[in-house]
């Protein structure tokens, strides 16, 4: 049905085992780990990537859904980082349109002159006395640096200034308080999940010799090869590699500890979100993101998706051996922050509907203040005595919005090593559901026509909006059995059992929650509930020939995991918050 494979039986890793070799291991399948895996299996290198847990759930799981150019990084002397991201930005709308899209953003002002004297300060040693707010004055000078990177032929509006009048007109229930709004464009990135696994799906099917296995860990090295286990039977197995890639981002350094080749790269800082099911904050946005500066200098953000309300984030020192979790205190935070931008709004934790949090893979930074710490990356590389001939190269650093460049600029060097020239470049080249996806009216009419005639028109554009043109082999799935009824599920009537089972039957999730945290979006948007999980974990077992017992324990598991992680209480079929 695609490049991927059923995975009950493990046949990824029986793959690894049977052909224990590759030119280049790649280590960690975060976005930049899973681009780079796209990029050489496109160039036709023997390439191998693992991951420890699910495809996507470590650091690059738990982004603002945003793909952006980073106007503040300009503050920070990183012009470089800036070009490029605002390159990339408009890069991925046009080449991911169905999952990068423009978004409108409004940044509320308070003060005409605050942080002129303090911003050459952070410029010259990114550190600082007490935070400010920036003033108009100030964002109106980096709104205009930041405009002039863009000059790809408009691929976003200009920035816009207004005073207090003209914005209280547009977005009525922000602060009265405020003097001005900045508005200007950048992105949003809806499903970072499924477009990750986009990315995959172009890398499986560039040819046989790109493998892919989740749920597999490095656990060691000598001189025999990197010992790999897989974390579901718990068996050890041996790889070897000319190359060997570290992506595994915050937990760089641990996993070259496992390696035997102990390092201090990392020192990522904790970031937070919560979703929130709260109609009148949902109208107050009026559809745009409101991002800006709280007075403690942490960058916030109030966004509009899905029908909910994304609030984040927050940018804490934190210990990578310990667990990852959105706190109360973090929770207070951005109630706090929604009551100073919207004071007649109110809001509480019966709103939440979904929590995360995440690490940034952010360079060692000793003293230097978080928030100013460099989101630009850097390759380090490590010769390996035990296996002479091969090449240890870690990624530090690096972001959601630059990871077709970035990983282009590490594939050229592990081609280097491996001595294989550069086939194509992946600039321009449409991801997965964006090749061919309708970008105009008449286009999608012409789409929607041709793939709605037997589905329905209405149930082909949620498919499209879903899964960009992947949607067509689904589609296809969908339509072979003329005899047997696409059901909706019971409790989440916009899927379908047969596409619940076509995603299990392609996408290798292994356990209940790989299916509800990243291949469907019924986590976030707060859709669960324990009948759902049942009828899901009922689709799989059928899928993938799960015992009763199996079964019982995945939706027992999966449940444990929203409440402890996510703050999802789940009782009786019913969703309550943590």
């Amino acid at each position: 049905m695609s490049a991927f494979q059923n995975n009950d039986t493990r046949e990824t890793v029986a793959a690894l085992q049977q052909k224990p070799h590759s030119s280049v291991l790649i280590i960690g399948a975060g976005i930049n780990g899973i681009a780079t895996f796209r990029d050489l299996a496109l160039q036709g290198v023997d390439v191998t990537i693992v991951e420890r847990g699910d495809y996507v759930s470590g650091a690059s799981s738990a982004s603002s859904h945003m793909i952006h150019g980073g106007v503040r990084y300009l503050e920070n002397g990183e012009f470089r980082l800036v070009k490029e991201s605002v390159e990339e930005r408009n890069s991925l709308i046009k080449i991911a349109p169905h999952y990068v899209k423009p978004l409108k953003t409004t940044v509320p002002i308070f003060s005409t002159f605050s942080g002129i004297l303090s911003a050459p300060l952070r410029f010259l040693t990114h550190r600082s006395g007490k935070p400010t707010e920036r003033g108009a004055l100030l964002i109106k000078v980096g709104m205009t640096l930041y405009d002039s990177f863009s000059r790809d032929g408009g691929s976003v509006p200009r920035h816009e200034f207004r005073g207090r009048t003209e914005s209280l007109r547009q977005l009525p229930a922000l602060n009265p308080a405020l003097k001005y709004t900045a508005t200007y464009y950048d992105a949003s990135m809806h499903d970072p999940e499924r477009l990750a696994l986009d990315v995959l799906h172009d890398g499986l099917a560039a040819g046989p010799l790109a493998r892919a296995a989740n749920y597999v860990e490095a656990v060691g090295m000598d001189e025999d090869g990197v010992r790999l286990r897989d974390t579901v039977t718990g068996e050890v197995f041996t790889m070897t590699a000319d190359v060997i890639v570290n992506t595994t981002g915050p937990w760089t350094d641990l996993t070259n500890r496992a390696l035997g080749r102990p390092s201090t790269f990392m020192g990522g800082t904790k970031g937070s979100h919560i979703v929130l099911d709260n109609p009148e904050l949902l109208e107050a946005t009026d559809g745009r993101e409101i991002f800006f500066e709280h007075e403690d200098g942490r960058i916030v953000l109030i966004y509009p998706l899905k029908g909910r309300v994304l609030v984040g984030t927050t940018d804490l020192e934190h210990d990578m051996t310990k667990p990852i979790r959105c706190t109360e205190d973090e929770v207070d935070y951005f109630f706090d922050l929604i009551a100073h931008v919207f004071p007649n709004i109110a809001v509480d934790r019966s709103d939440i509907v979904f929590r995360f949090s995440g690490v940034r893979p952010l360079p060692r930074h000793d003293d230097e203040a978080p928030g100013f710490v460099s989101r630009d990356y850097r390759i380090e590389k490590t010769e390996l005595t035990e296996l002479p001939g091969s090449t240890l190269l870690s990624l530090v650093g690096g972001k959601w919005t630059t990871f077709r460049a970035l990983a282009e600029h590490l594939s050229t060097d592990i081609l280097g090593l491996i001595g294989q020239p550069r086939t194509q470049s992946t600039e321009g080249l449409a991801i997965g559901g964006g090749k061919g996806f309708p970008q105009t009216d008449a286009a999608r009419q012409v789409w929607l026509t041709s793939h709605g005639e037997e589905l329905g028109r209405e149930r082909a554009a949620q498919l499209l909006a879903r899964y960009g043109t992947r949607a067509e082999p689904l589609i296809a799935e969908l339509l072979a059995d003329e005899g047997t009824q696409d059901a909706p599920l019971t409790g989440a009537a916009d899927y379908s059992r047969r596409e619940i089972a076509y995603l299990v039957a392609t996408e290798q999730p292994v356990h209940l929650q790989d299916l509800v945290l990243r291949r469907t979006s019924l986590a976030f948007v707060g859709a669960l509930s324990t009948s759902l999980l049942e009828e899901l974990a009922g689709i799989m077992a059928e899928v993938l020939g799960w015992s009763e017992a199996r079964t019982a324990v995945e939706i027992a598991s999966t449940r444990a995991d929203l409440a402890e992680v996510h703050g999802v209480q789940l009782e009786s079929g019913q969703l309550t918050n943590a």
